[in-house]
C-alpha cells in the first residue's frame, strides 16, 4: 500500500452532510459553586474545529487529498468561523448560508483532560434550504473521484437517494455514514459505514459475527450495495462483500476520546480509496487511524507522515481481477521489489502443456499475470466454434493454478494495449516467436523491462484434443 499512500495528494473528494462547530471550553476546577452543587470551571482556552460531516472532511484533507464540503450553515458568526477553520485546513467551502438558521453547535465543557458537560444549539433547516444544498452539491460533482455522505441526521441531507443516483451516473465511488432506520434511501452506493449500534437497530440483533456478517450480506442483495463496513468500537470492524469479508481487530492502545471516531474512518477510507486503493486495504488503514484518534482529544485527525509509519501487512489479493484492481495491487507488489512476469493466451482447453509452460513462466519472477483473449476476440481467433469454454470458465481454471497470481481479460485481438497499461518487468510468451515481435515488446522494453520466448512442452495441443474428440464423437 505504500504506493497509494503517496498518491493520496492527488485524490479528489467531495462530502456533503450536516456541518457543525464543535467549540471547546476547558479549564481548570478547583471548588464548588456556592450556587448549586456543581463545579466551577475556570475556562482558560477555547477551541473551535469543524463537525460532523466537516470532521470527514478535516480527516480527509488531514492526509493531503484535496476535497469540497457541501453543507449548511446560518449566516451568523459560527457559520463564518466553520468557513474559516475549513479554508484554513485546505478545505473548500461549498457551504450554504442560510438566513434566519442558526449554525448547530456543539459546545462542550472540559476539566483536566474529562469532559463535564456538553450543551447543543441546534435546529433543523427548512426544505428550500436543503434544495439550495443539494445544488451546490451537484455543481462540484463533476470535480470529484469519491463522494462521502455525512448524514447525522440534522436535515442538511435532503433526498439521499437522488444524491447517490447522480454520483454513481458519473461513475464516482459513494461512501455513506448513515443515519436513523430507513437505511432504503442509501440504496446503492458503494460502501455504507454503520456502527454496530445503528446496524442492529436496522437488522437487530447480531449475537455474534456470523450473524452480522449473514445480515449483512442479505442487506447488500436487498440494497444493491457493493460493500457494508460495521465499525463495532473497542471490538473492531468487519467488512462484508459480495463473496467475501474481512474481521478486523482494534487497534486502539488507550481510548481517551471517541468523539469523531466515525468520522476519521470515512476520511481515511475516502482518502485512501481515492486514491486507487481496494475497500479492504482501505480499512486497514482506516482502522489504525481510528485506534489513534480515540487516544487524543476531541474530534482529531493525523497527518500523512503518521499514516506512512504504519505497518499494514501486504496480504495482496489473488484471483481474477478488474483491471484497475489488478494496477493498484501491483503498485504495492512492484514497491516492494516484486518482479512481475506476464503472458497471455486464448488457454480454450488448459492441458498439460499449459500447466508446464505457466510453471516455466513464473520462474521467471515474483509474480505471474495471465491475460485471457475475451469470448469474442477467440471467435474473431480460432472461428465461430471456439471457444469451447466460455471466459468465465477459462480465467477460473487458470486462476486455480499455483504458478499463477493474477488473471485479467482483455477484449482486443492482442494484448497491447493492456500490456502497455500494466507494464511488467518480463513479457513471456511461447512458441517460435521473435521477441521484438511480440504483441507489446515495444512498450515492455521501452519501460527497461524484457521479453522472454518459452519453448512449449511437447506433445500437447488443444486442437489435437478437439480432434481427438471428433474422432471419438
Amino acid at each position: 500500500m505504500r504506493a497509494v499512500v503517496e498518491k493520496i495528494c492527488d485524490g479528489r473528494i467531495l462530502v456533503i452532510g450536516d456541518v457543525l462547530l464543535d467549540r471547546y471550553f476547558s479549564g481548570t476546577t478547583a471548588r464548588i459553586s456556592p450556587e448549586a452543587p456543581v463545579p466551577i470551571v475556570r475556562v482558560d482556552n477555547t477551541i473551535e474545529r469543524i463537525g460532523g460531516a466537516g470532521n470527514v472532511a478535516a480527516n480527509a484533507a488531514a492526509l493531503g487529498a484535496s476535497v469540497t464540503l457541501v453543507g449548511q450553515v446560518g449566516d451568523d458568526a459560527d457559520g463564518a468561523q466553520i468557513e474559516k477553520v475549513s479554508l484554513s485546513l485546505g478545505i473548500e467551502c461549498g457551504l450554504v448560508k442560510s438566513a434566519g438558521y442558526s449554525t448547530i453547535v456543539k459546545t462542550r465543557v472540559v476539566s483536566q483532560g474529562q469532559q463535564m458537560l456538553r450543551i447543543d444549539f441546534e435546529q433543523l433547516p427548512g426544505r428550500g434550504e436543503s434544495n439550495k444544498v443539494h445544488a451546490e452539491f451537484a455543481s462540484h460533482l463533476q470535480n470529484c473521484d469519491v463522494v462521502v455522505i455525512s448524514d447525522y441526521g440534522k436535515g442538511s441531507v435532503g433526498e439521499v437517494e437522488k444524491l447517490i443516483n447522480e454520483a454513481r451516473a458519473l461513475g464516482r465511488f459513494v461512501i455513506a455514514d448513515p443515519k436513523g432506520v430507513e437505511f432504503s434511501k442509501y440504496r446503492g452506493v458503494d460502501l455504507l459505514t454503520p456502527n454496530l449500534k445503528e446496524f442492529e437497530a436496522v437488522v437487530g440483533d447480531c449475537s455474534s459475527d456470523e450473524v452480522l456478517i449473514a445480515k449483512a450480506r442479505s442487506m447488500l442483495n436487498e440494497l444493491a450495495i457493493a460493500a457494508i463496513l460495521v465499525t463495532k468500537g473497542p471490538l473492531g470492524m468487519v467488512l462484508v462483500e459480495d463473496n467475501s469479508h474481512l474481521t478486523v481487530a482494534a487497534e486502539a492502545k488507550e481510548v481517551f476520546d471517541v468523539t469523531g471516531a466515525g468520522d476519521t474512518v470515512c476520511g481515511v477510507l475516502a482518502a485512501f480509496i481515492s486514491a486507487g486503493s481496494n475497500i479492504s486495504n482501505a480499512v486497514a488503514y482506516a482502522n489504525k487511524a481510528a485506534g489513534i484518534v480515540v487516544g487524543r482529544f476531541g474530534a482529531a485527525t493525523l497527518t500523512l507522515e503518521e499514516i506512512r509509519k504504519f505497518d499494514i501487512p501486504s496480504e495482496a489479493k489473488t484471483g481474477i481481477l478488474e483491471l484497475a484492481e489488478l494496477k493498484n495491487i501491483l503498485d504495492d507488489s512492484k514497491a516492494k521489489g516484486d518482479t512481475i512476469v506476464m503472458t497471455n493466451g486464448c488457454f480454450d482447453i488448459v492441458h498439460r502443456g499449459h500447466v508446464g509452460y505457466l510453471s516455466d513462466a513464473k520462474k521467471l519472477g515474483d509474480r505471474l499475470i495471465v491475460a485471457v483473449n475475451s469470448n469474442l476476440s477467440v471467435s474473431r481467433l480460432k472461428g465461430p466454434n471456439r471457444p469451447v469454454n466460455d471466459l468465465e470458465a477459462r480465467m477460473e481454471v487458470l486462476a486455480a493454478l499455483k504458478s499463477v497470481d493474477w488473471v485479467v481479460s482483455f477484449s482486443e485481438d492482442t494484448p497491447e494495449a493492456l500490456i502497455a497499461e500494466i507494464l511488467p518487468d518480463v513479457l513471456v510468451k511461447g512458441g517460435d516467436y521473435v521477441a521484438t515481435e511480440i504483441a507489446g515488446s515495444e512498450h515492455v522494453i521501452a519501460a527497461g523491462g524484457k521479453v522472454e520466448v518459452l519453448g512449449f512442452h511437447e506433445g500437447f495441443s488443444s486442437t489435437d484434443i478437439l480432434n481427438k474428440l471428433g474422432e471419438d464423437a
